[in-house]
């Protein structure tokens, strides 16, 4: 379970200068925040930033960007990001709701989504990142080839997500329900601080890649 009470972390987020404190005026201008002309890809529900961290370092011509909306979680990313500051990688404190409020259309390269909330409850299918009605959030930021990857170790939630893509206007490029037991699809892969505890235990790890 994620830790959503840590003592002083709001305080410590908004002074930190690797949070976007006013996303929504970047909008449009993402470019002009890293100064460069560099592709942006997004990681929505970054967690405690391993994954997005390591992204960034890996690939410097690559500008990333790191949402979750838990203070006390985000803080975890910002104390990793400060012992190795990248000039390629911001994080933002917001609801994934708000995603086309904050990037204009066709601004967003990539989209990242690891190991989201399930929402198990029906009635909260909506609030469920991989559901259609965020697949239509994303077809607003995206490029026109642009991609969605989704890792996950929930099976319901999966079986859910490949159910919306249809209907969403969305095709697969590539899936796997065991992603650690296919080579082609683990070059390259990056593990979240998740997945590195799931897939210890055993546990298959389900991923797909989509575009429209």
């Amino acid at each position: 379970m994620r830790l959503r009470n840590v003592t002083g972390s709001r305080e410590v987020i908004a002074a930190c200068d690797y949070v976007i404190h006013e996303p929504r005026d970047c909008k449009g201008k993402w470019h002009e925040v890293f100064g460069n002309d560099s592709p942006i890809r997004i990681e929505i529900g970054m967690g405690k930033g391993h994954f997005i961290i390591e992204l960034a370092k890996q690939n410097p011509d690559i500008n990333y960007i790191g949402i979750e909306k838990y203070s006390s979680v985000l803080i975890r990313g910002i104390q990793k990001l400060e012992t190795e500051p990248l000039p390629n990688l911001y994080f933002i404190r917001m609801e994934a709701e708000e995603i086309t409020s904050v990037f204009a259309k066709g601004e967003v390269e990539r989209i990242y989504l690891n190991f989201s909330d399930p929402w198990p409850k029906d009635r909260h299918a909506k609030r469920r990142l991989p559901s259609r009605e965020f697949l239509h959030r994303y077809d607003e930021i995206l490029i026109p080839d642009g991609v969605i990857e989704f890792k996950t170790d929930n099976h319901d939630l999966f079986q859910f997500a490949l159910e919306e893509l249809e209907p969403a206007g969305w095709e697969i490029v590539q899936m796997t329900e065991d992603l650690h037991h296919n080579a082609q699809m683990m070059k390259g892969n990056v593990m979240t601080e998740y997945e590195e505890r799931f897939s210890s235990k055993g546990n298959p790890i389900y991923k797909y890649v989509i575009v429209r």
